[in-house]
């Protein structure tokens, strides 16, 4: 008999109650995204109380500030997170549904959407406040990948972005007829734990890292090093979780089962991958570039 995990019994909800015939629910994903912005907040707090940590001994924002991109950055995760996923991954569900495409309370998030949405509004707000914008995307690579961290764990306990089927002991069965759908396999059929995978490489194994080159290492005197280096090693963190994922519905049929959008031969490539590949080769630009820069003096 082979071995594997059961899932627990969770609910995709702390609490839930009924006022006038409306129920509201408090859900671990949403409660993972407040969390995950409020522990950022405080990192950045905390790195910008730190002169010291910065070129010039000088912190590129002050705590008022921060407060006010707090406002910009949460836009940025909820408008770019769910029009990613609408464009990326339900595009012709959502021309049929568009009355659908703001209610985020049923699901669907993309963290490349959310990533770019981050992106368009940090910049925005640090042109209006003359912010030093590689510094500005230092500071938010120290508070996203608890973020990440959270919401991968959140995904776990709503039972939902499991991984292929597997035959290591520590495999999870996890409910639903959909993820008890595996071709040859006769009773329970146990996946990997893929959002832990992602939690433990996108969130505590680069969070850490991030955190003891900025708080340790001075990592922060060479401005975009950090930001360079979480874009990059999300990107690499993504491809390699890819390959224990389960591809989302859309893109599986009898003749492509992986779910790849790009197949070459018995091999391919699925959509997380082909999105994280270029963030993987441009974390590394950004660090080359940032590196050269500060070697060359260009940092005031």
């Amino acid at each position: 008999m082979q071995a594997m995990i059961h899932f627990p019994n969770l609910s995709p909800e702390i609490f839930s109650i009924s006022l006038f015939g409306i129920t509201f629910a408090l859900r671990w994903y949403a409660l993972a995204y407040i969390a995950g912005i409020l522990v950022g907040w405080r990192l950045i707090n905390m790195a910008v109380s730190r002169p010291h940590l910065w070129p010039g001994d000088a912190a590129p924002m002050t705590k008022s500030q921060v407060e006010d991109l707090l406002t910009w950055i949460i836009l940025g995760v909820i408008l770019g997170g769910r029009l990613g996923y609408v464009l990326f991954y339900r595009p012709a569900y959502y021309i049929d549904n568009p009355s659908e495409i703001l209610m985020v309370w049923q699901g669907g998030m993309a963290f490349h959407g959310g990533f770019l949405g981050v992106v368009v509004a940090a910049w925005i707000w640090a042109g209006r406040q003359g912010v030093n914008r590689l510094s500005l995307g230092d500071s938010l690579a120290l508070a996203v990948p608890t973020g990440l961290l959270l919401g991968r764990v959140a995904n776990f306990i709503n039972g939902e972005l499991w991984g292929r089927p597997t035959d290591v002991p520590w495999g999870v069965a996890f409910p639903g007829p959909s993820a008890q759908t595996c071709e040859g396999v006769v009773g329970l059929c146990a996946r990997h734990p893929s959002q832990l995978y992602e939690a433990a490489l996108e969130g505590l194994i680069l969070g850490t890292l991030l955190l003891v080159l900025a708080f340790r290492r001075g990592a922060l005197k060479v401005p975009g090093q950090l930001m360079g280096l979480f874009v990059a090693g999300y990107g690499l963190s993504r491809f390699i979780v890819e390959f224990f994922r389960q591809a989302d519905d859309q893109f599986i049929t009898l003749d492509n089962p992986m779910g790849y959008v790009i197949q070459m031969g018995p091999a391919g490539v699925t959509m997380g991958q082909l999105f994280s590949l270029p963030m993987l080769l441009g974390g590394i630009a950004i660090m080359i570039w940032a590196r050269k820069r500060a070697r060359t003096g260009a940092i005031a």
